[in-house]
Protein backbone atom coordinates (compact mmCIF):
# COMPACT_ATOMS: atom_id res chain seq x y z
CA UNK A 1 0.00 0.00 0.00
CA UNK A 2 1.20 3.49 -0.83
CA UNK A 3 1.60 6.07 1.93
CA UNK A 4 -1.19 8.67 2.07
CA UNK A 5 -0.52 12.29 2.99
CA UNK A 6 -3.99 12.74 4.45
CA UNK A 7 -3.17 10.27 7.25
CA UNK A 8 -1.49 13.10 9.15
CA UNK A 9 -4.69 15.14 9.01
CA UNK A 10 -6.84 12.18 10.10
CA UNK A 11 -4.66 11.68 13.17
CA UNK A 12 -5.26 15.28 14.22
CA UNK A 13 -9.01 15.08 13.52
CA UNK A 14 -9.63 12.16 15.84
CA UNK A 15 -8.46 14.29 18.78
CA UNK A 16 -11.11 16.93 18.14
CA UNK A 17 -14.70 16.90 19.46
CA UNK A 18 -15.99 16.25 15.92
CA UNK A 19 -13.52 13.38 15.50
CA UNK A 20 -15.86 10.80 17.03
CA UNK A 21 -17.57 10.43 13.66
CA UNK A 22 -15.47 10.67 10.50
CA UNK A 23 -17.13 10.60 7.09
CA UNK A 24 -14.98 9.53 4.13
CA UNK A 25 -16.26 10.18 0.65
CA UNK A 26 -14.63 10.07 -2.77
CA UNK A 27 -14.71 8.15 -6.03
CA UNK A 28 -14.97 4.38 -5.97
CA UNK A 29 -11.59 2.62 -5.58
CA UNK A 30 -9.68 5.59 -4.16
CA UNK A 31 -8.67 3.48 -1.16
CA UNK A 32 -11.17 4.57 1.51
CA UNK A 33 -11.64 1.07 2.94
CA UNK A 34 -7.93 0.17 2.86
CA UNK A 35 -6.92 3.47 4.44
CA UNK A 36 -9.44 3.35 7.28
CA UNK A 37 -8.67 -0.28 8.09
CA UNK A 38 -4.99 0.68 8.36
CA UNK A 39 -5.55 3.79 10.47
CA UNK A 40 -8.26 2.22 12.66
CA UNK A 41 -7.28 -1.46 13.05
CA UNK A 42 -9.32 -1.86 16.25
CA UNK A 43 -12.61 -0.83 14.59
CA UNK A 44 -15.14 -3.46 13.48
CA UNK A 45 -15.60 -3.41 9.68
CA UNK A 46 -19.22 -3.62 8.50
CA UNK A 47 -20.14 -3.78 4.81
CA UNK A 48 -23.50 -2.12 4.24
CA UNK A 49 -23.34 -3.17 0.58
CA UNK A 50 -24.32 -6.71 1.57
CA UNK A 51 -28.17 -6.62 1.29
CA UNK A 52 -28.72 -9.34 3.89
CA UNK A 53 -26.49 -7.78 6.54
CA UNK A 54 -27.86 -4.35 5.68
CA UNK A 55 -31.34 -5.39 6.78
CA UNK A 56 -30.02 -6.75 10.07
CA UNK A 57 -27.97 -3.63 10.85
CA UNK A 58 -31.01 -1.44 10.16
CA UNK A 59 -32.95 -3.31 12.88
CA UNK A 60 -30.43 -2.53 15.63
CA UNK A 61 -31.43 -0.03 18.29
CA UNK A 62 -29.04 2.69 19.46
CA UNK A 63 -28.40 0.70 22.64
CA UNK A 64 -27.52 -2.38 20.59
CA UNK A 65 -25.14 -0.37 18.41
CA UNK A 66 -23.46 0.96 21.54
CA UNK A 67 -23.19 -2.54 22.99
CA UNK A 68 -22.24 -4.55 19.88
CA UNK A 69 -20.37 -2.01 17.74
CA UNK A 70 -18.99 0.82 19.88
CA UNK A 71 -16.23 1.38 17.28
CA UNK A 72 -17.03 0.51 13.69
CA UNK A 73 -16.36 1.30 10.05
CA UNK A 74 -19.59 1.35 8.02
CA UNK A 75 -18.73 0.92 4.33
CA UNK A 76 -21.12 2.17 1.60
CA UNK A 77 -23.37 3.57 4.29
CA UNK A 78 -25.42 5.52 1.73
CA UNK A 79 -27.02 2.18 0.79
CA UNK A 80 -28.98 2.38 4.07
CA UNK A 81 -29.43 6.06 5.02
CA UNK A 82 -31.44 5.04 8.11
CA UNK A 83 -28.18 3.93 9.71
CA UNK A 84 -27.02 7.53 9.86
CA UNK A 85 -29.91 8.23 12.24
CA UNK A 86 -28.85 5.28 14.38
CA UNK A 87 -25.27 6.58 14.57
CA UNK A 88 -26.57 10.04 15.48
CA UNK A 89 -28.61 8.55 18.32
CA UNK A 90 -25.60 6.65 19.66
CA UNK A 91 -23.46 9.78 19.47
CA UNK A 92 -26.00 11.83 21.40
CA UNK A 93 -26.50 9.28 24.19
CA UNK A 94 -22.98 7.96 24.87
CA UNK A 95 -19.60 9.73 24.78
CA UNK A 96 -17.43 6.69 24.03
CA UNK A 97 -18.58 5.21 20.68
CA UNK A 98 -16.72 6.21 17.52
CA UNK A 99 -17.66 5.57 13.90
CA UNK A 100 -16.18 5.83 10.43
CA UNK A 101 -18.72 6.21 7.62
CA UNK A 102 -17.60 5.46 4.06
CA UNK A 103 -19.41 6.17 0.79
CA UNK A 104 -18.60 6.65 -2.88
CA UNK A 105 -21.64 8.80 -3.59
CA UNK A 106 -21.12 12.35 -2.43
CA UNK A 107 -24.71 13.32 -3.19
CA UNK A 108 -26.51 10.47 -1.46
CA UNK A 109 -24.14 10.34 1.49
CA UNK A 110 -23.65 14.02 2.21
CA UNK A 111 -27.32 14.98 1.91
CA UNK A 112 -28.13 12.66 4.79
CA UNK A 113 -25.00 13.64 6.74
CA UNK A 114 -25.85 17.34 6.53
CA UNK A 115 -29.37 16.66 7.75
CA UNK A 116 -28.49 14.39 10.66
CA UNK A 117 -24.86 14.81 11.67
CA UNK A 118 -24.26 18.53 11.26
CA UNK A 119 -21.79 19.60 13.96
CA UNK A 120 -21.20 16.00 15.00
CA UNK A 121 -18.77 14.81 12.34
CA UNK A 122 -15.79 15.69 10.15
CA UNK A 123 -15.96 15.04 6.40
CA UNK A 124 -12.86 13.85 4.53
CA UNK A 125 -12.66 13.58 0.75
CA UNK A 126 -10.26 10.97 -0.60
CA UNK A 127 -8.93 11.32 -4.13
CA UNK A 128 -6.72 9.09 -6.28
CA UNK A 129 -3.04 9.11 -5.35
CA UNK A 130 -0.90 12.19 -5.77
CA UNK A 131 2.49 11.90 -7.48
CA UNK A 132 4.42 12.03 -4.15
CA UNK A 133 2.17 9.21 -2.92
CA UNK A 134 2.78 7.22 -6.11
CA UNK A 135 6.50 7.57 -5.44
CA UNK A 136 6.30 5.83 -2.03
CA UNK A 137 7.10 2.15 -1.67
CA UNK A 138 5.10 1.32 1.47
CA UNK A 139 2.49 2.57 3.91
CA UNK A 140 5.15 3.73 6.38
CA UNK A 141 7.32 5.72 3.96
CA UNK A 142 8.00 9.34 4.84
CA UNK A 143 6.54 11.70 2.30
CA UNK A 144 7.85 15.27 2.09
CA UNK A 145 5.67 17.91 0.52
CA UNK A 146 6.10 18.53 -3.20
CA UNK A 147 7.58 21.88 -4.23
CA UNK A 148 4.06 23.00 -5.06
CA UNK A 149 2.68 22.02 -1.66
CA UNK A 150 5.55 23.77 0.10
CA UNK A 151 4.91 26.96 -1.80
CA UNK A 152 1.10 26.83 -1.40
CA UNK A 153 1.52 26.43 2.37
CA UNK A 154 3.91 29.38 2.62
CA UNK A 155 3.68 31.64 -0.46
CA UNK A 156 5.62 34.39 1.31
CA UNK A 157 8.74 32.22 1.23
CA UNK A 158 10.51 31.99 -2.17
CA UNK A 159 11.13 28.50 -3.50
CA UNK A 160 14.71 27.35 -3.90
CA UNK A 161 14.52 25.63 -7.30
CA UNK A 162 17.27 23.63 -8.93
CA UNK A 163 18.39 24.94 -12.34
CA UNK A 164 17.38 21.57 -13.81
CA UNK A 165 15.18 18.64 -12.83
CA UNK A 166 18.13 16.45 -13.86
CA UNK A 167 19.97 17.59 -10.70
CA UNK A 168 17.24 16.31 -8.37
CA UNK A 169 18.65 13.49 -6.23
CA UNK A 170 15.26 11.74 -6.44
CA UNK A 171 15.04 12.14 -10.21
CA UNK A 172 14.56 8.44 -11.03
CA UNK A 173 11.81 7.88 -8.44
CA UNK A 174 9.92 11.04 -9.42
CA UNK A 175 10.19 10.26 -13.13
CA UNK A 176 8.86 6.75 -12.58
CA UNK A 177 5.88 8.07 -10.58
CA UNK A 178 5.19 10.75 -13.19
CA UNK A 179 5.35 8.22 -16.05
CA UNK A 180 2.85 5.94 -14.28
CA UNK A 181 0.53 8.89 -13.60
CA UNK A 182 0.60 10.05 -17.22
CA UNK A 183 0.01 6.57 -18.61
CA UNK A 184 -2.42 4.97 -16.15
CA UNK A 185 -3.71 7.69 -13.85
CA UNK A 186 -3.54 7.42 -10.08
CA UNK A 187 -5.96 4.83 -8.74
CA UNK A 188 -4.24 2.79 -6.01
CA UNK A 189 -5.09 -0.65 -7.43
CA UNK A 190 -3.04 0.07 -10.55
CA UNK A 191 0.19 0.44 -8.56
CA UNK A 192 0.26 -3.31 -7.85
CA UNK A 193 3.64 -4.39 -9.31
CA UNK A 194 2.23 -7.82 -10.20
CA UNK A 195 -0.15 -6.31 -12.77
CA UNK A 196 0.80 -6.25 -16.43
CA UNK A 197 0.08 -3.15 -18.49
CA UNK A 198 -2.73 -5.04 -20.23
CA UNK A 199 -4.28 -5.85 -16.85
CA UNK A 200 -4.10 -2.19 -15.89
CA UNK A 201 -5.93 -1.16 -19.06
CA UNK A 202 -8.55 -3.85 -18.41
CA UNK A 203 -8.98 -2.61 -14.82
CA UNK A 204 -9.65 0.93 -16.07
CA UNK A 205 -12.16 -0.34 -18.63
CA UNK A 206 -13.97 -2.31 -15.92
CA UNK A 207 -13.84 0.69 -13.59
CA UNK A 208 -15.74 2.84 -16.11
CA UNK A 209 -18.37 0.13 -16.54
CA UNK A 210 -18.75 -0.33 -12.77
CA UNK A 211 -19.04 3.44 -12.27
CA UNK A 212 -21.87 3.58 -14.80
CA UNK A 213 -23.69 0.51 -13.56
CA UNK A 214 -23.44 1.27 -9.84
CA UNK A 215 -22.62 4.88 -8.95
CA UNK A 216 -24.62 6.51 -11.72
CA UNK A 217 -27.62 4.26 -11.18
CA UNK A 218 -27.45 5.06 -7.47
CA UNK A 219 -27.38 8.79 -8.20
CA UNK A 220 -30.16 8.97 -10.72
CA UNK A 221 -32.01 5.64 -10.81
CA UNK A 222 -31.51 5.56 -14.59
CA UNK A 223 -33.36 2.93 -16.58
CA UNK A 224 -31.40 3.77 -19.72
CA UNK A 225 -27.74 4.70 -19.34
CA UNK A 226 -27.11 5.42 -23.04
CA UNK A 227 -27.79 9.20 -22.88
CA UNK A 228 -25.47 9.54 -19.89
CA UNK A 229 -22.77 7.49 -21.64
CA UNK A 230 -22.99 9.83 -24.66
CA UNK A 231 -22.66 12.85 -22.39
CA UNK A 232 -19.71 11.34 -20.53
CA UNK A 233 -17.90 10.61 -23.79
CA UNK A 234 -18.60 14.09 -25.20
CA UNK A 235 -17.44 15.72 -21.98
CA UNK A 236 -14.20 13.72 -21.85
CA UNK A 237 -13.45 14.82 -25.41
CA UNK A 238 -13.81 18.40 -24.17
CA UNK A 239 -11.45 18.12 -21.23
CA UNK A 240 -9.60 21.42 -20.60
CA UNK A 241 -12.20 23.29 -22.64
CA UNK A 242 -14.88 25.77 -21.65
CA UNK A 243 -18.24 24.13 -21.28
CA UNK A 244 -21.28 25.31 -23.21
CA UNK A 245 -24.24 23.23 -22.07
CA UNK A 246 -26.47 24.46 -24.91
CA UNK A 247 -24.14 23.39 -27.71
CA UNK A 248 -23.43 20.10 -25.92
CA UNK A 249 -27.19 19.44 -25.60
CA UNK A 250 -27.68 20.07 -29.32
CA UNK A 251 -24.81 17.76 -30.24
CA UNK A 252 -26.00 14.73 -28.27
CA UNK A 253 -29.76 15.33 -28.55
CA UNK A 254 -30.67 16.06 -24.93
CA UNK A 255 -32.31 19.02 -23.23
CA UNK A 256 -30.07 21.66 -21.69
CA UNK A 257 -31.45 20.87 -18.22
CA UNK A 258 -30.66 17.16 -18.66
CA UNK A 259 -27.10 17.96 -19.78
CA UNK A 260 -26.63 20.27 -16.79
CA UNK A 261 -27.93 17.57 -14.46
CA UNK A 262 -25.61 14.92 -15.94
CA UNK A 263 -22.62 17.27 -15.66
CA UNK A 264 -23.56 17.78 -12.03
CA UNK A 265 -23.59 13.99 -11.49
CA UNK A 266 -20.09 13.66 -12.96
CA UNK A 267 -18.88 16.43 -10.68
CA UNK A 268 -20.53 14.95 -7.57
CA UNK A 269 -19.12 11.49 -8.26
CA UNK A 270 -15.54 12.82 -8.49
CA UNK A 271 -15.08 12.16 -12.20
CA UNK A 272 -14.68 15.76 -13.32
CA UNK A 273 -13.56 19.10 -11.93
CA UNK A 274 -15.36 22.27 -13.02
CA UNK A 275 -13.32 25.47 -12.86
CA UNK A 276 -15.45 28.63 -12.76
CA UNK A 277 -14.35 31.54 -14.90
CA UNK A 278 -12.57 34.29 -12.98
CA UNK A 279 -13.97 37.78 -13.10
CA UNK A 280 -13.23 40.87 -11.06
CA UNK A 281 -16.99 40.95 -10.50
CA UNK A 282 -17.64 37.98 -8.18
CA UNK A 283 -21.26 37.70 -9.34
CA UNK A 284 -20.22 37.14 -12.95
CA UNK A 285 -18.05 34.18 -11.95
CA UNK A 286 -21.23 32.19 -11.46
CA UNK A 287 -22.71 32.82 -14.91
CA UNK A 288 -19.67 32.71 -17.19
CA UNK A 289 -18.78 29.37 -18.82
CA UNK A 290 -16.74 27.02 -16.61
CA UNK A 291 -13.85 24.90 -17.81
CA UNK A 292 -14.08 21.14 -17.39
CA UNK A 293 -11.21 18.82 -16.46
CA UNK A 294 -11.22 15.04 -16.10
CA UNK A 295 -9.88 14.13 -12.67
CA UNK A 296 -7.98 11.03 -13.78
CA UNK A 297 -6.17 10.52 -17.06
CA UNK A 298 -6.41 6.73 -16.85
CA UNK A 299 -10.21 6.91 -16.66
CA UNK A 300 -10.22 9.47 -19.49
CA UNK A 301 -8.31 7.06 -21.72
CA UNK A 302 -10.64 4.20 -20.79
CA UNK A 303 -13.74 6.24 -21.69
CA UNK A 304 -12.18 7.15 -25.05
CA UNK A 305 -10.81 3.61 -25.52
CA UNK A 306 -7.33 4.91 -26.26
CA UNK A 307 -3.85 4.17 -24.96
CA UNK A 308 -1.19 6.84 -24.63
CA UNK A 309 -0.61 9.65 -27.08
CA UNK A 310 -1.63 12.62 -24.94
CA UNK A 311 -3.13 15.72 -26.47
CA UNK A 312 -2.21 19.14 -25.11
CA UNK A 313 -5.65 19.40 -23.50
CA UNK A 314 -5.27 16.03 -21.78
CA UNK A 315 -1.87 17.08 -20.45
CA UNK A 316 -3.37 20.29 -19.10
CA UNK A 317 -6.13 18.34 -17.33
CA UNK A 318 -3.80 15.82 -15.70
CA UNK A 319 -1.65 18.67 -14.35
CA UNK A 320 -4.66 20.66 -13.09
CA UNK A 321 -6.06 17.50 -11.47
CA UNK A 322 -2.75 16.88 -9.71
CA UNK A 323 -2.54 20.46 -8.44
CA UNK A 324 -6.09 20.13 -7.11
CA UNK A 325 -5.45 16.77 -5.41
CA UNK A 326 -2.25 18.00 -3.81
CA UNK A 327 -4.01 21.04 -2.37
CA UNK A 328 -6.79 18.91 -0.91
CA UNK A 329 -4.40 16.35 0.55
CA UNK A 330 -2.86 19.07 2.74
CA UNK A 331 -6.22 20.76 3.47
CA UNK A 332 -5.64 23.94 1.48
CA UNK A 333 -9.09 24.90 0.25
CA UNK A 334 -8.07 27.58 -2.22
CA UNK A 335 -10.45 28.78 -4.90
CA UNK A 336 -9.52 27.63 -8.40
CA UNK A 337 -10.48 29.45 -11.61
CA UNK A 338 -9.66 29.70 -15.27
CA UNK A 339 -9.37 33.10 -16.90
CA UNK A 340 -10.43 34.26 -20.35
CA UNK A 341 -10.97 37.90 -21.28
CA UNK A 342 -13.12 39.27 -24.11
CA UNK A 343 -9.93 40.03 -26.03
CA UNK A 344 -8.90 36.35 -25.94
CA UNK A 345 -6.26 36.55 -23.19
CA UNK A 346 -6.29 33.23 -21.30
CA UNK A 347 -4.69 31.71 -18.21
CA UNK A 348 -5.11 27.97 -17.61
CA UNK A 349 -5.41 28.12 -13.84
CA UNK A 350 -5.69 30.80 -11.17
CA UNK A 351 -5.34 29.72 -7.57
CA UNK A 352 -6.71 32.25 -5.08
CA UNK A 353 -5.19 32.36 -1.60
CA UNK A 354 -5.92 34.97 1.09
CA UNK A 355 -2.63 36.71 0.22
CA UNK A 356 -3.17 36.79 -3.55
CA UNK A 357 -3.10 34.64 -6.69
CA UNK A 358 -0.84 31.94 -8.09
CA UNK A 359 -1.15 31.59 -11.87
CA UNK A 360 -0.35 28.57 -14.03
CA UNK A 361 0.15 28.09 -17.74
CA UNK A 362 0.43 24.41 -18.66
CA UNK A 363 2.26 23.30 -21.80
CA UNK A 364 3.08 19.79 -22.99
CA UNK A 365 6.16 21.10 -24.83
CA UNK A 366 9.61 19.60 -24.25
CA UNK A 367 11.07 23.10 -24.61
CA UNK A 368 9.32 25.98 -22.88
CA UNK A 369 8.58 29.20 -24.77
CA UNK A 370 9.55 32.09 -22.51
CA UNK A 371 6.95 34.23 -24.29
CA UNK A 372 4.33 32.18 -22.41
CA UNK A 373 5.97 33.25 -19.17
CA UNK A 374 6.21 36.91 -20.14
CA UNK A 375 2.56 36.88 -21.16
CA UNK A 376 1.59 36.17 -17.56
CA UNK A 377 2.90 39.59 -16.55
CA UNK A 378 -0.35 41.06 -17.92
CA UNK A 379 -2.18 39.58 -14.95
CA UNK A 380 -0.87 42.36 -12.70
CA UNK A 381 -3.25 44.76 -14.46
CA UNK A 382 -6.28 42.45 -14.27
CA UNK A 383 -6.38 40.92 -10.81
CA UNK A 384 -7.99 42.32 -7.66
CA UNK A 385 -5.24 40.88 -5.44
CA UNK A 386 -1.46 40.68 -5.88
CA UNK A 387 -0.01 38.11 -8.28
CA UNK A 388 2.18 36.17 -5.87
CA UNK A 389 3.78 33.90 -8.44
CA UNK A 390 3.24 32.81 -12.04
CA UNK A 391 4.42 29.41 -13.24
CA UNK A 392 4.69 27.74 -16.62
CA UNK A 393 4.60 23.96 -16.09
CA UNK A 394 5.85 21.82 -18.96
CA UNK A 395 7.98 18.80 -19.89
CA UNK A 396 11.09 21.01 -20.15
CA UNK A 397 13.58 19.77 -17.53
CA UNK A 398 15.28 23.16 -17.24
CA UNK A 399 14.15 25.87 -14.80
CA UNK A 400 13.84 29.46 -16.00
CA UNK A 401 13.18 32.56 -13.91
CA UNK A 402 12.85 35.84 -15.78
CA UNK A 403 11.59 37.80 -12.76
CA UNK A 404 11.20 37.05 -9.02
CA UNK A 405 7.60 35.97 -9.54
CA UNK A 406 7.80 34.51 -13.08
CA UNK A 407 9.10 30.94 -13.25
CA UNK A 408 9.06 28.09 -15.76
CA UNK A 409 9.68 24.67 -14.24
CA UNK A 410 9.28 20.99 -15.09
CA UNK A 411 5.81 19.75 -14.09
CA UNK A 412 7.24 16.41 -12.91
CA UNK A 413 9.83 18.19 -10.76
CA UNK A 414 7.38 20.75 -9.33
CA UNK A 415 4.70 18.17 -8.50
CA UNK A 416 6.89 15.18 -7.58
Amino acid sequence: MKARKITQYINTLIKRPTGRILVFTGARQTGKTTLTKRVFPDYEYLSIEDPINRIQYAKLTAAQWQELYPRAILDEVQKEPQLVESIKSVYDQWPQPRYILLGSSQLLLLEKIKESLAGRCSIIELFPLTIPELATASWTDEMPDSLFQRYAKNPDKPLALLPSFLLDKNLAVKKKAWAHYVRFGAYPALTNPDLSDEERYNWLRDYVRTYLERDVRDLASFRDLEPFVKLQHALVLRTAQTLNASSLATEIGLSVKTVQRYIHYLDLSYQTLLLPAWSRNAGKRLVKMPKVHCLDNGVLQAVLQKRGGLTGAEFESLVVAELYKQLRSVQIYARLYHLRTQTGYEVDLLLELPQGYIAFEIKMAEKVNLADLKRLQKLNNLLDKPLLQAFVLSNDEQTYQIAPNLTAVSAAYFLG
